[in-house]
């Protein structure tokens, strides 16, 4: 009878865990976690890497870490983020969010954006606007390369808008006439195309694990089409104490 009531009560305290909502996590300095990353670009098949992820310190608002490929000769790459995890650039001059994957406290229905414009991001557009829904669908268990989690799965479906940059070729050619040959160049202009696309992403946040164990990040262009698709799992992880 008492083994009987002291596995009700676990039942008990294990559902009521993950019925709550998840807090902001701890990050240490020496926490490390290992993923194995597929990219699958177009028709150009796949590829995988693995990378580790090591925190070097550790401040109120930004953990800073850094990002090595596994069996590189090149130097880690050295970079931040939010203390949720989320991603900050350079945007028309202004520092900027634009990936938040996780907003703490994490609880099933939850929901977030994040929106931006950027003005002539690369040579081909003009301008890119992007827009990112982000929602908590609840737990889930998900099994990866290091282990079997219960973990909250969090979904991102977005849209870009871009308007690609007028351009113009020069075409030369010989023409000749009774005076000879002479040289014709003609200057060809085309006006500025609008561009869609969307994304769809996914996280599977493990809080004991203080981080996403696996996430796919999707990325489609004007047609309909996938370009992009990346999948990343974890491999192993240590955590500080």
């Amino acid at each position: 009878m008492k083994n009987i009531v002291l596995g009700l009560m676990a039942m008990f305290f294990s559902s009521s865990v993950f019925a709550q909502s998840a807090d902001l996590p701890s990050i240490k300095a020496g926490d490390t976690w290992t993923y194995r990353t597929t990219t699958e670009k177009g028709s150009a098949g796949w590829a995988q890497s693995r990378s580790e992820v090591t925190v070097s310190h550790v401040t109120s608002t930004s953990i800073y870490y850094s990002t090595k490929q596994s069996g590189s000769t090149q130097a880690a790459n050295e970079t931040f983020a939010g203390a949720d995890w989320s991603r900050s650039r350079d945007v028309n001059g202004k520092e900027t969010v634009i990936n938040k994957p996780l907003s703490f406290p994490l609880s099933a229905g939850k929901t977030w954006e994040v929106q931006y414009t950027e003005q002539h991001p690369n040579k081909a557009h003009r301008f890119e606007q992007w827009s990112q829904k982000f929602t908590v669908v609840g737990f889930e268990t998900v099994e990866v390369p290091a282990g079997k989690f219960k973990a909250i799965k969090i979904e991102e479906e977005g849209r870009w808008n871009a308007e690609m940059e007028p351009a113009q070729s020069v075409v030369q050619g010989a023409q000749v006439g009774q005076g000879g040959t002479t040289m014709v160049t003609q200057v060809q202009k085309t006006t500025a195309v609008p561009a869609t696309g969307r994304t769809y992403k996914a996280f599977w946040y493990v809080p004991e694990v203080k981080r996403w164990v696996k996430s796919i990040e999707e990325y489609y262009g004007n047609g309909g089409v996938r370009n992009e698709r990346y999948t990343g799992e974890l491999e192993s992880f240590k955590l500080s104490e």
